[in-house]
């Protein structure tokens, strides 16, 4: 079950303008980037259902934040059916985002009063996710889309708050240009997890390039 509201959760999410997203086999690593992210100031995390037996490592994830990292917020991504929403769900999840839209998946989280934020390539996408009840919807891919698609989009729907994903950089210049078009937040995740910060285990590495994101997005929050 949920530990946070949904709208706990939306406005977390808003608040701090980042949700890493992060996947790994190994429990004891996940749990020690969700550390990172924590020290670094971060409250919002994705854990992405993306290897075998994902949904094991994110019980042991949240498990852990549940007893040590009492203010964070886990939930699942890279979820594409209702089926595997409504298991990440009973391990907890207190969100859900997926690369596609998928309906089912926006009334099986509507009914247990969960954000599901759906990834969205195009207006129209948008809309759809909307009427089917979706607070927060994900403008994916972000690198390809660009963040003119952004401002385009809150033109017509103003309404609309984004969580944009994909190739999001912890930098100035990239940050700033999101938030400059109307971003609610970003997802960030190969860049916020250097390869060679998780193969070394400098977790400090991590913290740091989390503290930094969040001193950028201030200024646009």
């Amino acid at each position: 079950m949920a530990k946070f509201s949904k709208l706990e959760v939306l406005q977390t999410i808003k608040d701090s303008g980042i949700v890493p997203v992060f996947y790994h086999k190994d429990p004891k690593t996940a749990v020690k980037v969700a550390r990172a992210c924590y020290e670094g100031g971060i409250r919002v995390f994705e854990f992405t259902n993306r290897g075998d037996f994902a949904h094991e490592v994110f019980a042991e994830l949240n498990k852990y934040a549940l007893a040590e990292l009492p203010d964070m917020i886990i939930g699942a991504g890279s979820v594409v059916d209702a089926a595997t929403a409504a298991l990440y769900i009973q391990l907890g999840a207190n969100f859900i985002v997926g690369p596609c839209f998928n309906p089912e998946v926006a009334v099986l989280c509507n009914r247990r009063c969960i954000p599901y934020a759906p990834g969205c390539g195009s207006i129209t996408e948008v809309g759809t996710a909307q009427q089917a009840g979706c607070d927060l919807v994900k403008i994916f891919p972000g690198d390809v889309l660009g963040p003119a698609f952004v401002k385009a989009l809150l033109g017509p729907m103003p309404w609309s708050k984004v969580l944009i994903t994909g190739g999001v950089k912890p930098d100035k210049e990239n940050l700033e240009s999101w938030f400059k078009a109307g971003a609610f937040a970003v997802g960030m995740g190969s860049n916020l997890f250097p390869k060679e910060a998780i193969n070394s285990e400098n977790w400090a590495a991590i913290t740091a390039l989390c503290k930094e994101s969040l001193t950028i997005i201030k200024n646009y929050k």
